[in-house]
């Protein structure tokens, strides 16, 4: 088992901290982020120089970036907002191929489940399609994240509603219509944060399709939950890495901003008691 670096947690600090802490820890394999305007990404559209930048980053510090996270929403019930999120997708996806990226991290959308129509969806599916004919000819594969719509509280915490990529149901339809190429970003924390109460956490659905993988779990406020690192509460990630096909990169998502390398490190120490055998590259 190989762990890797995610980017979230350093949304907020510049690129090269991205690359410093990760070579401190010993990682190999780093996650980065394009467009969003959070300033620990590189912008919408990078420049050239900022491309060259970012890869000579990689290379100095001897770690790969081949998973880039990219900020979408492909279930906008607008036809025209819907249209000018896949061409800004498209240029984003192109910005990735040029970083060096291999597998791309998008969302299906933050519509809640139970208000999406036969249109959206159908435009939601289309949308995966152009994606992933671009991805094709650039040698990309695409890997969607189980997230849920968020309602921020004013604690702070989220509340998390069923999505098309954590229900059930809509999850079996994605596997049924989406091209055979595109994958899944399995996160658990984030299904769990909307069906606490069912431990199997899509995993029985998904397990061949997993191309890429965020390891985190949520902590319960009040009506919503924080952002937490894997052994901070009660997700068993035990019995999920013994059940799981995937061989690819898990990548740390640790997501607080305030003691970001502490989260890392205690992340690090459980993945040592449940999977003792894992290495950073």
């Amino acid at each position: 088992m190989i762990v890797g670096c995610g980017e979230w947690g350093f949304r907020n600090v510049p690129m090269e901290e991205h690359f410093r802490i990760s070579d401190a820890f010993g990682f190999k394999f780093l996650e980065f982020g394009i467009g969003g305007g959070q300033p620990g990404r590189l912008p919408d559209e990078p420049s050239e120089a900022e491309v060259a930048g970012f890869r000579e980053m990689g290379e100095r510090y001897g770690i790969s970036t081949p998973f880039c996270c990219l900020e979408n929403d492909f279930t906008l019930p607008d036809a025209v907002e819907h249209e000018a999120m896949v061409e800004k997708v498209a240029g984003e996806i192109r910005s990735a191929h040029a970083c060096g990226a291999t597998h791309v991290r998008l969302f299906a959308g933050f519509t809640p489940a139970v208000d999406m129509t036969e249109e959206t969806w159908g435009r939601t599916i289309a949308a995966f399609q152009s994606c992933e004919d671009l991805c094709a000819e650039l040698g990309l594969e695409i890997a969607i994240e189980t997230h849920g719509a968020l309602e921020f509280q004013e604690d702070g915490s989220a509340v998390h509603i069923n999505s098309i990529t954590t229900d059930r149901d809509c999850l079996r339809r994605l596997l049924d219509e989406l091209p055979q190429r595109v994958g899944f970003n399995y996160d658990p924390g984030n299904i769990r944060a909307v069906s606490p109460a069912d431990q199997r956490y899509c995993l029985d659905l998904l397990n061949e399709r997993i191309n890429y993988c965020h390891l985190k779990d949520w902590h319960p406020r009040g009506p919503g939950w924080l952002a937490c690192a894997i052994g901070d509460d009660e997700l068993d990630y035990g019995p999920l890495f013994e059940g799981m096909k995937f061989e690819g990169v898990y990548l740390i998502e640790y997501e607080p901003l305030e003691d970001c390398e502490d989260g890392i490190r205690r992340s690090l120490d459980y993945l040592a008691r449940v999977a003792p055998g894992f290495t950073l590259g």
